[in-house]
This record gives C-alpha cells, structure tokens and sequence, in this order.
C-alpha cells in the first residue's frame, strides 16, 4: 500500500513520475542517458550495474525491471541471476567484475571507493568515462531505489509484466513509459 495517494495500476518508479511529472523528466532524462544512450559500456552492461546496486538496495522492481533489459540487451536472464548471486563467478568481463566492485561501494557510501578500487578497474581496461558513469549509475540507482522504495509503491510480482519493461527500455530508452496501467492485484 503506497505511503501517500500514488495513481492506481503504475508499479514502481511509474507511480512516482505520474504522480509529479515536473520531476519525472530530468529524472527519466537521467536514466536514458546513463544507461540507453551511446557509450563504451554496452547497455546490457550498465543494465547490469543498475540491476546489482537495485539489488544491493533490496529494491524488487528495480532489480526486476532493470534486470529484464538487461536480459533483453543481453539475451540470458540466467545471467543477470548470476551476477545478482555472485558477480565474481558470472561469465562477464573482468572489467565489469572490476567496476562492480566499484557500483558496490558507492551503494555503501562514496567515501567506500578507493584509489585501489579505481586502479583496478583501470588494470582491467576500464577508461575514466566508464568508472564516472559507474559511480554516477550506482549514485542514481541508489536514489531511484530509495524513491520507489520510500514512497511504498505497488510492485507486482508478474514476471511478464517485467519482462515487458525490460524489453520497452532495451529498445527505446527511458524518456517515455515503459507501461501505461497495469491491472492492479
């Protein structure tokens, strides 16, 4: 049960942009150039970085939502469980295994990074632009969790439903609804 009167039938972050779309724009603008515009990480691997700190921060229908586009960029949901599990072990560069590592730190805290922690991911091929749109990643995403989350907003358990999300944010980005209404439960 949402904490104050959110729109019926929008899970999420959704109930939240319809509720003040004033500050829905700069925040969907945010994330369609953090993780659907053009840059050396692939969307499946940003996808990935929203999906592990959403995670970090308990937050099911960020994990969940951000979860299936990375599916969707990546072709394998048994991957994206992996990296949840256990990024370490995944099948994924050890760049990202190295900017993970930094994601995870700045869901504790900035002050968690180190220069160690940017030397390595810098030993493993990772350019100053892609540790900045890391930290910058993890930093939104712990906001957009603590959003989703603090507002208690509806988030269904349907799997199609996500998985339709995932697919809309693979291909088209973050500007417009990824869903309209959803039949509430």
């Amino acid at each position: 049960m949402p904490h104050i009167a959110l729109p019926d039938g929008l899970p999420g972050i959704s109930a939240g942009f319809a509720f003040r779309p004033e500050t829905a724009r700069p925040m969907r603008e945010l994330a369609h150039v953090l993780l659907h515009e053009p840059n050396t990480l692939t969307g499946g691997e940003r996808e990935l970085i929203a999906t592990y700190v959403s995670y970090l921060n308990d937050c099911y229908f960020c994990q969940t939502s951000h979860g299936a586009a990375a599916a969707a960029h990546l072709g394998d949901e048994e991957l994206v469980k992996r990296v949840k599990a256990d990024f370490r072990h995944a099948a994924i560069s050890e760049k990202l295994k190295a900017l993970l590592v930094i994601a995870s730190k700045v869901q504790k805290g900035g002050k968690h990074v180190t220069a160690e922690d940017v030397e390595a991911a810098r030993r493993e091929g990772a350019t100053d632009l892609e540790i900045h749109d890391t930290v910058l990643i993890a930093a939104a995403f712990c906001m957009y969790n603590r959003y989703v989350d603090g507002l208690g907003t509806w988030q269904p358990r349907e799997e199609g439903l996500y998985a339709a999300m995932g697919k809309h944010l693979a291909t088209e980005g973050y500007r417009k609804p990824s869903i309209e209404r959803a039949e509430v439960a």
